[in-house]
């Protein structure tokens, strides 16, 4: 991949990562009045983590930042087809992988950016269709 896509990459799995180890109440609260379903979120984060390790051996992130990544997609694995159905606020509220989730996440960032506390991504406007 070139450096601008290495770089989104970066930013994107950075963001991502964000929101996962935001407070539930900060996570509901960007959710608003979306209704993403968990499968999704499962699905991004698992990418992301995945793809993590092509972005370190070109550089984009330390090597020592792929256990945490780790970590965290294996935990993501851990969570059963029943509980990857419906919607996520719904999950953030009674499925206790995602108490779990959220200190790796946190992790993750701490050791690579400092701090746990980043921006969250841009919520993404629902598609409507004009009809």
């Amino acid at each position: 991949m070139n450096d601008v896509g290495d770089a989104r990459l970066r930013t994107w799995t950075l963001r991502f990562m964000a929101l996962l180890a935001a407070d539930t109440q900060d996570q509901l609260a960007w959710l608003g009045e979306r209704e993403l379903e968990t499968e999704s979120v499962v699905e991004e984060a698992e990418l992301l983590c995945r793809v993590s390790e092509g972005l370190a051996e070109r550089g984009t992130f330390e090597p020592r930042n792929l256990r945490d990544l780790h970590d965290i997609g294996h935990r993501l694995g851990e969570i059963d087809a029943t509980c990857r159905t419906g919607l996520w606020a719904d999950a953030l509220a009674t499925d206790p992988a995602w108490s779990e989730i959220r200190p790796l996440a946190r992790q993750f960032l701490l050791a690579t950016l400092g701090d746990w506390r980043q921006p969250l991504p841009r919520p993404v406007r629902p598609h409507t269709s004009d009809h």
